[in-house]
């Protein structure tokens, strides 16, 4: 039994696995308790067989890096199994992926998203940032996830596949249902998030269509040409790699930059410290990325018994990796439970701890959350909430749904104009 700020709770309390334990926030106690008492936790599932909750930071990056052993693409990286007729295509998804099969596929679209060229890329980024907040500048207040956070990685990700920008909408509405599977406000039913797929899959195949006719400087006309041993996509495997850019490339980062203004609104000395130095925003993002960590989870099955830390785990066992409570953990991060923008180290594993699942887009999302907090900061630096938060009943994404925000509205252009 621990008391964590006032509040009693025992082991056999803890429940990772109801989505209606997130509604509030991710319950950072739950996993202190975790960290504390059981950091190898066998943890029951509601019609399943359990699984194996690891919650210290050591355990996490020691699972990410052994592939052979802690595999994704076995059973996936959900928790529940998934249901046999769908492991075909999940399996074609990177993120399902083991090495070799994984290097092969994932070195078709890395030479889009080098260090690189994401550099260059910033003035393009910087404008859009630009636009997005002109947007709103003048209102004094918005929904700031729907009118800011979501819009720069939509946008961005969405252009470098080459998608119109009038279809970024439908795209993320179509990413929202496929995501949000706990959430009866994005998905209805299983059913609901199985046609949002079907309809992404359609969009993808007449994208393919036009650049196999058409090809242009995009990611998807890559994809078209590309070839793995020697072999063209497959018409299935291009709708994975699809998916996975589209939900990946703005989900995350859009969930980020919501959970990092939140945390500066209600951290105001840090956001003051902001403000007076601005050089600190790069160690900011860093820390806005451990404090937030929107993907709470990811799952991997066991291929031959092991142990971790002396706990037997046999053969086809799930073991579940909490990266939020990994980022939390004491004997990694001095005060951890801190929210500090000068942080240095700070070697959070938002992104994955290295390895064949480091996040292919990692150098595209500090860009984007950089430039953005540095424009709105510039531009809108006294936002506050003008009321309740709404986040995603989910235990697998940290994302909010709605956060209505005011601040001082900029004059108008014409009005800067002659000042």
């Amino acid at each position: 039994m621990t008391t964590i700020d006032g509040r009693t709770t025992r082991l056999a309390d803890v429940d990772l696995y109801n989505p209606d334990n997130f509604v509030d926030g991710v319950p950072y106690h739950l996993f202190k308790i975790l960290r504390e008492e059981a950091p190898v936790y066998r943890h029951p599932e509601p019609y399943g067989p359990g699984f194996w909750a690891l919650t210290k930071y050591d355990d996490v990056v020691k699972v990410s890096l052994d592939s052979a052993t802690f595999s994704s693409e076995l059973m996936g990286t959900n928790i529940p199994d998934p249901p046999e007729d769908s492991l075909a295509f999940l399996r074609m998804i990177m993120l399902n992926m083991d090495p070799p099969k994984h290097t092969k596929y994932r070195r078709l679209v890395s030479k889009g998203f080098t260090p690189k060229i994401v550099l260059a890329m910033e003035p393009h980024v910087r404008k859009t940032a630009n636009e997005i907040i002109d947007r709103v500048a003048e209102r004094g207040e918005c929904d700031f996830v729907n009118d800011i956070a979501a819009e720069l990685p939509l946008q961005v990700i969405l252009e470098l596949m080459g998608i119109p920008v009038e279809d970024r909408h439908m795209v993320f509405e179509w990413s929202n249902r496929m995501i949000g599977f706990d959430d009866p406000e994005y998905q209805s039913s299983p059913a609901d998030g199985q046609a949002a797929a079907t309809q992404m899959f359609m969009y993808a195949n007449q994208l393919a269509v036009d650049r196999k006719q058409h090809p242009r400087d995009d990611v998807i006309s890559t994809l078209m040409s590309a070839e793995v041993d020697g072999e063209a996509l497959t018409e299935a495997e291009f709708n994975a790699f699809f998916v996975l850019l589209s939900v990946a490339g703005n989900e995350t980062t859009r969930n980020l930059t919501s959970g990092g203004m939140l945390a500066l609104v209600e951290h105001p000395d840090q956001r003051d410290r902001l403000l007076a130095d601005p050089s600190l925003v790069p160690t900011a993002v860093e820390e806005m990325l451990r404090w937030v960590t929107p993907v709470i989870y990811f799952r991997r099955t066991v291929t031959r018994d092991t142990e971790i830390r002396a706990q037997k785990i046999g053969e086809g066992e799930k073991v579940v990796m909490y990266y939020g409570s990994a980022n939390r953990d004491e004997d990694v991060f001095p005060n951890a439970d801190v929210f500090d923008v000068s942080r240095d180290p700070n070697p959070h594993v938002t992104f994955g701890p290295g390895g064949s699942h480091f996040c292919l887009g990692a150098s595209l999302a500090r860009l984007e959350i950089r430039v953005m907090f540095e424009e709105l900061l510039r531009r809108l630096p006294d936002i506050e909430l003008a009321g309740p938060i709404r986040r995603l009943r989910s235990n697998f994404i940290a994302g909010i749904k709605q956060m209505p925000v005011r601040f001082s509205a900029e004059a108008s252009a014409q009005t800067k104009g002659r000042t």
